[in-house]
């Protein structure tokens, strides 16, 4: 694997579910894509969210996060991995006027709207993958029986602004047939979706912070499918400064 993008390293008590992986000398972008079961436009930009699976983009550039908003719920069909926190995180983005209205599918780059996602998402993905991170992340996540203890260690290199991080619990794999709505008669198949969102976690003014959080599983979720997602953002103005994902351990 190429220097600077993304070191993985299994933990060699691996009976105990331990596995890790760390951060590199470049950054890795944050791609949120805000989208509903209930809109009849979403399909596509899921299926390009999905194909990062395989482009050679994840998880040493990019880190894909399918954000479910619940604001298409009361239009026929009720999104079953729809959450109102990412209805408030997409408002509060727009707050900041990285957009002049809120919509779906919406993509955000690092923290910025990503228009023309289907002709230029990738090089833009390579683009800020070739600016050097004001953070550097590690993740360890050790899973016991029906939970996953997430562990983070985060040091910042930026001054200025108010650091912040979240770490995210996604599934991929997943498929709904949808009997109602826009979407009706259609199955709808799904990848990086956010199931548990922790957050924000203030870094504080210490250049290094460390944090653990003991998380259940649901019985629904298909553990082979799960993964955690941490990044750093700035809680001004929203640039993600650092972003890292690991699947489960296998």
């Amino acid at each position: 694997m190429a220097a600077g993008l993304l070191a993985v390293a299994m933990n060699p008590a691996l009976a105990t579910g331990t596995c890790s992986a760390k951060s590199g000398d470049t950054t890795i972008s944050l791609l949120e894509l805000y989208t509903s079961e209930g809109c009849s436009s979403c399909p596509p930009a899921d299926q390009w969210l999905a194909s990062l699976r395989t482009n050679g983009l994840y998880p040493g550039r990019v880190v894909p996060l399918a954000l479910h908003v619940d604001y298409w719920n009361d239009l026929g069909w009720e999104d079953p991995y729809s959450q109102k926190e990412f209805t408030q995180r997409q408002y509060q983005a727009a707050r900041r006027k990285v957009s002049r209205t809120v919509y779906t599918p919406q993509f955000l780059l690092n923290g910025q709207e990503l228009l023309r996602w289907r002709h230029t998402g990738k090089v833009a993905i390579e683009r800020a993958s070739s600016v050097r991170p004001r953070a550097d992340i590690s993740l360890t996540l050790t899973r016991r029986a029906d939970e996953v203890q997430i562990t983070t260690d985060v040091r910042t290199h930026h001054r200025g602004g108010q650091a912040e991080m979240y770490i995210v619990l996604y599934e991929n794999n997943l498929s709904t047939h949808v009997p109602a709505g826009e979407n009706q008669g259609e199955t709808l198949r799904h990848e990086f979706v956010a199931r548990r969102w922790l957050g924000p976690i203030p870094l504080g003014d210490s250049d290094a912070t460390q944090f653990a959080h003991r998380l259940s599983l649901d019985k629904t979720w298909k553990a082979h499918d799960l993964g955690v997602a941490a990044f750093v953002q700035d809680r001004d103005n929203g640039e993600v400064w650092q972003a890292l994902a690991r699947p489960f351990c296998s």
